[in-house]
Order: structure tokens, then C-alpha cells, then sequence
């Protein structure tokens, strides 16, 4: 109880607004926290689709903390019926933006698949 009411301070004191999907708005409203709305957006489809047969597939992904920040980045590798066959993270201990970090992610996925041979 104590961990719900000091998330419930927290949260009412930001200035950040939220996604606007159905998940963020039951947390938010569980913990009692006013929303912001975010600005409404036209969803697309958005769908994965199997690499070709001998291939693998590398989804990666990078961020920053803050626009300036220290930076990490992690991806998945699948195969082409979409196994698992290996993930990996990384964090590095330099300031940049979530663009570099990004980068990153795609060059430090590209190293690992050809460590792996692939």
C-alpha cells in the first residue's frame, strides 16, 4: 500500500504524458495518477515477417536516457522459422544521443553475428 501511495505522488507530479494504449492507462489508473494524454497518433499495421529460408533475422534496438545520455542497446537473433537463436545487451559508458545509440545497436548486432558466424 505504501508503494501504490508513493507512486501515486510521483506520478501526479510529472510533467511527462502517456502512451495512449489500454495497458498504460490501467497501470496509471491502479496506481491513481492523473493522465496527460499524449498527442493521438494514426496506428499502422506493423507486422514480423520470417527471414528467407538460410538466413537469420537481427532486431535491434537502442536508446539514450534523455536526449543526451548514456546509451545501451540489445536485439534478438531469430532464424528463418523464427527460432531463438541468440540475443544479446550492451551498455556503454559514454554520453550521446538515442540516434548514436541506435547505431550502436545495429553495429553491435552486426559483430555479434559474425562472431557467430553468420
Amino acid at each position: 500500500m505504501v508503494i501504490k501511495y508513493l507512486t501515486c505522488l510521483v506520478g501526479n507530479s510529472s510533467k511527462a504524458s502517456m502512451k495512449n494504449d489500454l495497458m498504460d492507462f490501467n497501470v496509471i489508473k491502479f496506481f491513481g495518477i492523473n493522465t496527460c494524454i499524449g498527442k493521438v497518433f494514426c496506428p499502422f499495421p506493423v507486422r514480423w515477417e520470417f527471414p528467407s529460408p538460410d538466413w537469420v533475422k537481427i532486431n535491434s534496438d537502442g536508446t539514450a536516457r534523455g536526449y543526451l545520455g548514456l546509451v545501451t542497446c540489445g536485439g534478438i537473433f531469430c532464424g528463418s522459422m523464427g527460432e531463438f537463436i541468440g540475443a544479446f545487451s550492451a551498455f556503454f559508458l559514454e554520453v550521446q544521443t538515442t540516434l548514436v545509440a541506435e547505431f550502436y545497436g545495429v553495429i553491435y548486432a552486426l559483430e555479434e553475428a559474425q562472431n557467430m558466424a553468420y
